[in-house]
Parts: C-alpha cells; structure tokens; sequence
C-alpha cells in the first residue's frame, strides 16, 4: 500500500477514520474474503467470518502497533477468526475439527459459488488430513501465492519452519492423491 503510515495515520484519526476505513474495506474485501474462504470453505460462514473480521479490525485499531504491516495484521486477524469459527462449529455439533471439515468438503459439490471440479474436491480432502498450521501454510503458499516473508508475519512462525511445513504438507497431499 502506498505510504502505508500516512494511511495508518488516517485509520487512527476520528476525522478521517471513516473514509480511510472505507478504503480499507475496498482494498481488502475480496483478498481477505479468499483467505478466509480457503480456511472455512463454505461461502456464507466465509461472508460471516469477513464480517467479524472487519468488526475486529476497526474495534482494534488503536491497538495497532505497526510493528508488522497493516495488511498481515489483518491476515492474522482473518486467521484468526476463522480458526475460532471452525473450532465453534465442531464444538457446536458435537464434532471433532477434522469432521467438521470433511463436511464442509463434501458439501462443497452442491455450493453454488464453488466451481472445483472432482480432482479440486480430492485436493481439499487431502489438505484437511493436514495438521492445521501445515493447512494454513499450504493454503497460503499454494492458493494465495504469498511469499513466505508475509506469512511468516501472519502465523509468527520463521520462514526455515514455513518452508519445512510446506515440503512436509506438500509430500503427504501427493501421497493422499496417489492413494486415493
């Protein structure tokens, strides 16, 4: 983002915090939507989600620190929520995360806002045999393309960790496919 303090700045003071949040909000919708979509799978828990997520960004922005940048801040935050949303609905249900997931997975074929076809819905069953830090990862390196500097900075992890995540996950999806 250009100039990414005088913006911060501007989030900060009650002047122009409406108008700066309203930028944010145009910036950072569709991208964090996706984040969050690729974590909780189904798009109206991804649209609840975006939501808290949005509510907890403005609630919290004076305790914005800049010591990382805005936008893994917010990833975090979005991380965040998402995970918190998964571990209510198991919990919720009576499930564990893991089932939790796998049904998301299987009711993807009838979301009308998916359009994976049979080997996408494969690769998301074989991502949800991962342990959730090695999910996040993979799903941020692989869909989302970021570079492991930017999610080191949203799941506080080192890139020697990330890197070492990413190789483990990618070797057991590739086992997950070739066996089922």
């Amino acid at each position: 983002m250009e100039n990414e303090k005088v913006f911060i700045e501007a989030l900060l003071n009650p002047k122009t915090q409406q108008n700066a949040f309203r930028e944010l909000l145009h910036l950072y919708q569709k991208p964090l939507y996706f984040h969050i979509r690729n974590i909780v799978l189904n798009h109206d828990d991804a649209d609840d989600v975006l939501q808290n997520t949005f509510l907890k960004i403005y609630q919290n922005l004076s305790n914005f620190k800049g010591e990382s940048k805005l936008y893994s801040w917010m990833y975090r935050i979005a991380t965040n929520e998402a995970l918190n949303f998964i571990n209510q609905k198991a919990r919720k249900n009576g499930t564990t995360i893991e089932e939790w997931q796998n049904k998301a997975i299987n009711s993807l074929e009838s979301d009308t806002y998916y359009d994976g076809d049979e080997i996408q819905l494969k690769l998301q069953k074989a991502i949800a045999d991962l342990p959730e830090k090695q999910q996040l990862v993979f799903k941020m390196k692989y869909f989302q393309e970021m570079k492991y500097e930017e999610i080191s900075e949203i799941v506080d992890t080192s890139v020697g960790a990330l890197k070492a995540s990413y190789h483990i996950a990618v070797k057991k999806i590739e086992e997950y496919l070739k066996n089922n």
